[in-house]
């Protein structure tokens, strides 16, 4: 059963202000994460995750960046490190970091919204995220990194969780109101962005003002951000 848009705005990250005194600290969050095996062992919407379970997250308390993905791929599954494929090159390139960068979990955050490799359909395409997972663990792994100042929502289902399910329509409709995202009075703020895969590619062609407008304003976000860290 795919994930739903309405499953992930029932249970939603800590309201900003929210007492950080409150939060599990970092180091046990990340522990029991990687200890988990909902989806394997007792999951909430079969049929249950197909494969050992290999959570990816990248985190640290001192990180001002946080990159919203979807879930990993079978190279990220192998590799038990975010973003490394083809998604995750263009990824940097739009961020303008290099891979020393984008790695430092000092200055960046890597929290999908679901942290295993779900398994493949019967297209051979990725499954979307195991629909256990952002509930379970979002608001927690979130309150346990205060100093995000900024949230990368990449793709629908992290655009749903952080901007609300009534947000746009489309991508196409998201991403069309990314100034008016960005400019909202919150923190950490969230700027909307495609996914950097493949998959995105006629999208990001009938859309060229996405790498006019919009990616120079991220570096610039970028640079500022991990600059301070």
């Amino acid at each position: 059963m795919d994930l739903r848009r309405a499953d992930l705005a029932r249970a939603r990250p800590l309201p900003a202000g929210a007492a950080v005194s409150q939060a599990e600290p970092l180091e046990a969050v990340l522990r029991d994460l990687r200890a988990c095996r909902i989806c394997r062992d007792a999951p909430l919407y079969p049929p249950p995750l197909p494969h050992e379970p290999r959570p990816v997250i990248q985190a640290s308390v001192t990180a001002r960046l946080c990159i919203a993905g979807q879930a990993p791929g079978t190279r990220v599954h192998a590799s038990g490190r975010p973003f490394t494929d083809p998604s995750g090159v263009r990824l940097r390139h739009w961020l303008g970091l290099d891979e020393a960068a984008f790695y430092d979990e000092a200055s960046v955050a890597i929290v999908p919204m679901g942290h295993c490799f779900p398994g493949l359909d019967a297209k051979g395409g990725d499954r979307p995220p195991r629909r256990e997972c952002a509930p379970h663990w979002r608001s927690l792994v979130l309150a346990a990194l205060p100093e995000i100042e900024l949230v990368l929502a990449i793709g629908r289902y992290a655009q749903a969780w952080h901007l609300g399910p009534s947000q746009g329509a489309s991508l196409s409709q998201t991403m069309a109101s990314w100034r008016e995202i960005l400019a909202r009075p919150v923190m950490p703020r969230v700027l909307p962005l495609p996914h950097p895969s493949w998959r995105n590619n006629a999208w990001l062609t009938r859309n060229p003002w996405f790498e006019a407008e919009l990616v120079p304003v991220l570096r610039a976000e970028i640079a500022r951000l991990v600059s301070k860290s």
